[in-house]
C-alpha cells in the first residue's frame, strides 16, 4: 500500500461528531492527498470548520492552512504533516489538478447534496444520485 493511501485508513467513519461541529459551519469539499505526488487518493465529503475558521475537520482528521507555502497543496494534516489540496468541488467535476475525477470517492452521506450542488437542481425522485452524477448534462 502506498503512503498516500494510509490517510483513508485513518478516517473515523462511525465517529460521533462533537457538539461544537455544526452543520452551519460545514461544507462539501474536495480533499486530495499530495503525499505521493501531484495526484493522490481523493474524496468529496463534509468538512467542518472551527469557530475561527482556521482549522478544518474531516472524519477524525484535522487540517490547518499552509498559508501559501505548499507546492500544489494548501493544507497539512496536523498529526502527520502530510500535505493536501482541499477546495470546494467544481461544478464540471474536474476536481483533480490536471482535470477529471477518476478515482474520486464521494461519501454516501453527501452524495445527493453534492449532485444538487454541481447540477444546480435536485436529484429527481427515483434516480440514483450516483447515476445522476454521471448522466450527460449534469
Amino acid at each position: 500500500m502506498r503512503h498516500a493511501d494510509h490517510w483513508m485508513d485513518k478516517l473515523q467513519l462511525d465517529e460521533e461528531l462533537p457538539s461544537q461541529f455544526r452543520l452551519s459551519r460545514s461544507k462539501i469539499m474536495y480533499i486530495e492527498s499530495k503525499a505521493d505526488g501531484l495526484e493522490g487518493p481523493a474524496v468529496i465529503g463534509r468538512v467542518y470548520f472551527s469557530k475561527s475558521g482556521k482549522t478544518l475537520y474531516y472524519k477524525g482528521l484535522k487540517f490547518q492552512s499552509l498559508k501559501g507555502a505548499g507546492f500544489k497543496a494548501n493544507y497539512f494534516e496536523t498529526e502527520t504533516g502530510g500535505h493536501y489540496w482541499i477546495s470546494g468541488p467544481r461544478k464540471d467535476q474536474n476536481d483533480r489538478l490536471y482535470g477529471g475525477n477518476s478515482g474520486v470517492q464521494i461519501d454516501d452521506d453527501v452524495r445527493e447534496e453534492y449532485a444538487t450542488l454541481i447540477s444546480g437542481r435536485p436529484v429527481p425522485q427515483g434516480f440514483s444520485a450516483l447515476r445522476y452524477l454521471r448522466s450527460p448534462g449534469c
